[in-house]
């Protein structure tokens, strides 16, 4: 028998139109409700995230703004003190050996890549 006639033998003897259905009416339902109650828990889990971002998280990031300007205004008043006991300049760093080691240059100079000249002592000048 050849491919062709086989497969018209099989498409005579199946019905016309064939309905598969493999959930019942009640799986149908208990799914949907099972989907309902995750939508509902889902938006409640949302709305209690959005409200601890909004009363918890953003107070504390402002009470640690305020702190950090605080600490570094007190800073920037100490360094001022400094600078006005020793006219006008920030007092020598005390040179330890175990601090600014230098194998060899980098390939920008002898001071760090971040290099602040009101902070950092220059090393290029030694």
């Amino acid at each position: 028998m050849s491919l062709v006639a086989r497969n018209a033998l099989r498409a005579v003897r199946r019905p016309a139109c064939q309905v598969r259905s493999y959930t019942s009416t009640s799986a149908r339902a208990s799914y949907a409700a099972e989907r309902q109650a995750i939508e509902h828990h889902a938006f409640e889990t949302t709305d209690l995230w959005r409200k601890i971002s909004y009363f918890v998280c953003f107070p504390a990031i402002a009470v640690c703004v305020a702190w950090v300007y605080n600490s570094e205004i007190e800073h920037k008043h100490h360094l001022d003190h400094l600078r006005a006991e020793n006219d006008g300049r920030l007092p020598e760093i005390p040179a330890y050996e175990y601090m600014n080691r230098r194998g060899k240059p980098y390939p920008w100079g002898m001071n760090s890549l971040f290099f602040n000249p009101e902070v950092n002592k220059d090393m290029s000048q030694e």
